[in-house]
């Protein structure tokens, strides 16, 4: 995809990523700005801060896309904040999720409105809901699966309250909430009625008011009715009602405890189940159904992201609500203060492509409104019409015009690109992370290490297939209900052909999870009747595996599925048809990744633990590393094709910080180490396992696991009493978290506590903080040269991020060293007084001792992080000030010569006269761990391609020069030079020759 990107589009040096949450808000973050300003970074990169549910610690869970959050301070401190930036010149892009909206909580008034509205609801197009579903029971309703256990004990413990507020009724279960129909008030009214006439005569003001709302009530309209002019009648005396009935209550007290008498009649008394018969009744006549938690599995007909059911899906392909949900954010377009979009879960929309293509021309008028700030002798009307007729003569010429930055989160899988009709500026950088990640592991011990792996848990894995069955087993017990709901449309569509009619349901519904469980990627894109040659073979590949492996299962069931996928339509398929079959394909491809997602990244990913480092979101575990010609590779496709495409080492997504990564990688090294660790480990801990049902626990898998965990987050630093307490909590917490989503020995639908409290002993057991605890000893001894190594990896790995193709991304507190694991382990609070003053201390140190001297300073205490920093910063404000030499730049891997040629990674970038050097090496244990020096690099040197001996370069991490000498006919540079001073180099070319 090659990017035509137009002046107005605002593209970052550097991001950083900030999380907002109640104890992160504007403010503080608007005290944050010059820090990153000082820093290098162009622009923040803000979790999404739209209303989110209460208490919310992520903000993937909003309420109302319309409105800030409230928790993280008000609309003149999010000014503040923005002015802030503005002043700074630093740009915001904004993380804006267009897949869900949170549907739990009773905060959610588009929700709440279609559960007192269904069907007819003026919200029901934002919702994804089928109101036709399998279960018949569930037509016209929405199933809600909330509830802890099962409906009739939930009701008969009283957990179901009903509540009269301001002349309407409510359910509430704990924090839900959920609107009774008013066309269903009138049992509540009428109950004891006959009491309510002995207080009043017939003629009584009150009690004729109160006969006159219950005729009224049974006049609405019912929520099934559809037509519009009926439906604008229940809506507005609907709202009457409730006003009349509140007006009655407030001037009339008798009918206010009548009512009050009926609420608590209804809800029954525990212990009496024929109490709450009339509760019963009521819920029964509701929109919703509410239900237990586990029936989602099955039944739940509204689709979701993931199988979260809190996360109820929205219909972005519809145009109003395209509008209605974007109206904040293109304010915030309009007035620069946002600059930027990250699209969450882009691979859950309809139509990803069509979304991104009216998000790109939304924010084209919005700028150009801005810029314009009208226009004299035309409508605003005519204004936007004539921005946008621009717009569309720009796409005439240049379909891959881009006039705003956006990137979207999307995992590509092994040589997966990203489609090319997306008109958006790359991805969130997963596939860097990966690649970085893979380089610094050493490719040569692959073999070692799988045997290793299977002696230890006493069985040989394939992770191809551990894959296979872990997505079978979510659409089985976490997916079931999107899957039958799949499965029927497809026996719908069989029906309509005399040569596939005979297809039963269940062998349809089985051969397409068996489609999906081969699918080689989390989803196609076909949105017309074309079909992509890229997703063709995608599609041809997973019904030829699924074809493979079940040969009992009839292939012409398979060869119709493939058709249907592919749109190769019979002559007998007519045009409606036709229309079917696209959106069956369409929700298909909603599917396939969510199965994809929970399968591979949030199952098999804690299941196969060869080396934990390389199970990361878009990684391949079953890939031993990345060779240094691959690494070279995509950042040389990356440069054409997507240049300004994000860099991720570490997200708020990641299994692992990436300097847990860098520190794990460093065992692939020395196979015979590990392998020695883990044996000696396990003999001094083995008196620890607990027998649970007649097998040790831990199990060999989950203790090789608990291993590479405790060596990757051990801290850099030395413990102190309160630090080891809260380590060995954050690993106890780890461990609950690994096992429950491997599914193994327990899960979070089917806990077992037994086990996680065993596991849970383990944990406590060997990391004992006391003298007598041999293994806790034996880790003080073993680890600092893997700490020490894992840090120089670190060094490299970040300089490599800041200098190759694409836009470096930070993740908030990463400059300096951050062993966090997975959510919520990685979110949690990040010293930012500390780091300010650490930078500023380095500026001061440089000014006043000069770059060398600090640097060999920073070298002798590497545990205090500051030498992250420093590298850091130097980078990212090198790349600021030669911001055309990275964007533009071309980029040449260079050859390395010698006995340490396999150590090192080294690339050129250059462009109209300037020159840069990036030089990371790796695999440092071979190295002895020393961080710099000229002894371990004896003869290895750079080949410097087009340059003639006697150039000089300057490392900008030391200020020293380094020149160019002739050998053998090359122009090379020893990296005994280069590497003198400091473990990594970046190297300015000096366009001035030095005295031969």
């Amino acid at each position: 995809m090659q990017q035509n990107v137009t002046l107005e589009a605002r593209v970052p040096t550097a991001t950083y990523r900030l999380q907002f949450k109640g104890d992160f808000r504007f403010c503080d973050a608007a005290r944050l700005v010059p820090y990153l300003d000082a820093l290098g970074v162009s622009d923040i990169y803000a979790s999404p801060f739209l209303k989110a549910r209460t208490g919310s610690m992520h903000g993937y869970d909003i309420v109302d896309h319309n409105r800030l959050n409230p928790e993280l301070g008000s609309r003149d401190d999010f000014n503040a904040y923005c002015a802030m930036l503005q002043r700074h010149g630093m740009g915001q892009i904004l993380d804006f999720v267009p897949n869900h909206m949170c549907v739990e909580g009773g905060e959610n008034e588009r929700w709440l409105d279609l559960l007192e509205n269904g069907p007819s609801s003026a919200h029901g197009e934002f919702f994804d809901v089928d109101w036709s579903p399998v279960k018949k029971e569930l037509t016209d309703k929405v199933l809600i699966p909330v509830l802890g256990d099962q409906y009739g004990t939930i009701l008969e413990n009283g957990e179901l309250v009903l509540s009269f507020q301001e002349g309407a009724f409510f359910i509430s279960y704990y924090e839900h909430r959920f609107p009774i129909i008013p066309k269903t008030y009138s049992p509540i009214l009428t109950h004891r009625l006959h009491e309510l006439e002995r207080l009043f005569p017939p003629d009584h003001e009150a009690y004729r008011e109160l006969l006159s709302i219950v005729t009224a009530i049974d006049h609405l309209p019912f929520y099934t009715e559809r037509d519009t002019e009926r439906v604008r009648e229940r809506y507005r005396e609907k709202e009457v009602i409730k006003r009349r009935l509140w007006t009655l209550c407030s001037e009339n007290w008798p009918i206010k405890e009548f009512i009050d008498e009926n609420v608590r009649i209804f809800n029954g008394e525990k212990g009496n189940p024929r109490s709450f018969d009339l509760l019963d009744g009521l819920l029964r006549q509701q929109v919703y159904r509410l239900a237990h938690w586990r029936t989602a599995t099955d039944e739940i007909n509204y689709r979701r992201f993931f199988d979260i059911n809190a996360l109820g899906a929205i219909r972005m392909e519809t145009p109003r609500v395209f509008e209605e949900t974007h109206r904040l954010v293109m304010e915030l377009v309009s007035e620069g203060t946002v600059t930027g979009l990250r699209i969450d879960h882009a691979d859950g929309l309809y139509d990803p492509t069509d979304y991104f293509r009216r998000l790109q021309r939304a924010c084209f008028l919005e700028t150009r409104l801005a810029s314009l700030g009208g226009s004299a002798g035309e409508t605003p009307e005519t204004l936007r019409e004539t921005i946008l007729q621009m717009y569309d003569e720009m796409l005439e010429v240049s379909p891959q015009t881009m006039p705003f930055y956006i990137v979207g989160e999307k995992i590509l899988m092994k040589n997966e690109r990203l489609p090319e009709d997306w008109p958006i500026h790359g991805t969130t950088g997963y596939e860097f992370a990966n690649a970085v990640t893979g380089l610094m592991v050493d490719t040569r011990n692959g073999r070692e290490f799988d045997a290793m792996y299977a002696r230890f848990i006493q069985e040989r894995p394939n992770f191809a297939e551990i894959t296979y069955l872990k997505k079978k087993q979510v659409m089985r017990f976490s997916m079931g209900g999107e899957i039958n709901t799949l499965g029927h449309y497809l026996n719908t569509l069989s029906e309509s052909n005399r040569h596939t009619r005979d297809f039963t349901l269940g062998s349809l519904t089985r051969a397409l999870m068996e489609v999906i469980a081969h699918f080689p990627v989390y989803r196609t894109y076909t949105a017309t009747r074309k079909v992509a040659d890229r997703d063709r073979q995608y599609i041809e590949y997973a019904v030829a595996k699924a074809k493979r492996r079940n040969p009992a299962m009839s292939e012409s069931i398979f060869t119709f599925i493939e058709d249907v996928l592919l749109l190769r339509f019979y002559d007998s398929t007519g045009g409606e048809e036709q229309k079917q079959w696209l959106d069956f394909v369409m929700k298909f491809q909603q599917l396939t990744g969510p199965v994809m997602a929970k399968g591979l990244e949030d199952t098999a990913f804690y299941v196969f633990n060869r080396l934990v480092a390389l199970n990361e979101v878009g990684g391949t575990p079953e890939r031993f590393g990345l060779t240094m010609e691959a690494f070279h590779g995509q950042n040389i496709e990356r440069s054409r094709s997507t240049p300004f495409t994000m860099l991720a080492t570490s997200t708020h997504d990641t299994k692992r910080s990436e300097d847990v990564r860098a520190r794990i990688s460093v065992l692939s090294e020395d196979p015979t180490f590990w392998h020695d660790c883990l044996m000696r480990w396990s003999r001094m801990n083995r008196g620890h396992k607990v027998i649970v049902q007649g097998v040790k626990v831990p199990d060999r898998n989950e203790e090789y696991l608990l291993y590479q965990t405790i060596v990757g987050a051990w801290p850099a630093e030395e413990f102190t009493a309160d630090r080891h307490g809260v380590f060995v909590d954050r690993v106890r917490q780890y461990m609950l978290k690994a096992m429950r989503e491997a599914k193994v020995n327990t899960s979070w639908i089917n806990p077992n506590p037994v086990h996680e409290e065993a596991v849970h002993h383990f944990v406590d057991a060997i990391l004992r903080n006391v003298p007598t605890n041999g293994f806790l000893a034996d880790l003080r001894r073993t680890l600092p040269p893997l700490v020490r190594c894992g840090m120089l990896n670190s060094l490299s790995q970040t300089l490599l991020k800041a200098a190759s193709p694409g836009i470096p991304d930070f993740y908030q507190g990463t400059e300096l060293w951050d062993f966090s694991l997975v959510d919520p382990d990685n979110r949690r609070p990040v010293d930012f007084d500390k780091r300010s003053v650490m930078l500023e201390g380095l500026r001061l140190a440089e000014q006043e001792r000069g770059t060398l001297a600090l640097a060999r300073e920073l070298l002798a205490d590497m545990a205090d992080g500051r030498v992250k920093l420093f590298l850091v910063w130097k980078t990212l404000c090198f790349r600021r000030d030669h911001r055309n030499l990275f964007e533009a730049g071309k980029y040449l891997p260079l050859e390395v010569q010698g006995e340490r040629s396999d150590n090192v990674c080294a690339f050129e970038r250059y462009n109209d006269g300037e020159s840069v050097i990036a030089v990371a090496p790796r695999f440092f244990s071979r190295l002895g761990a020393v961080p710099a020096g000229g002894e371990p690099w004896q003869d290895s040197r750079l080949v410097i391609p087009f340059e003639s001996a006697g150039c000089a370069y300057r490392n900008i991490f030391t200020g020293k020069r380094v020149v160019t000498s002739p050998r053998e006919g090359q122009t090379i540079l020893p990296l005994a030079d280069v590497l003198a001073d400091f473990p990594v180099a970046l190297l300015e070319a000096v366009r001035e020759e030095l005295p031969r």
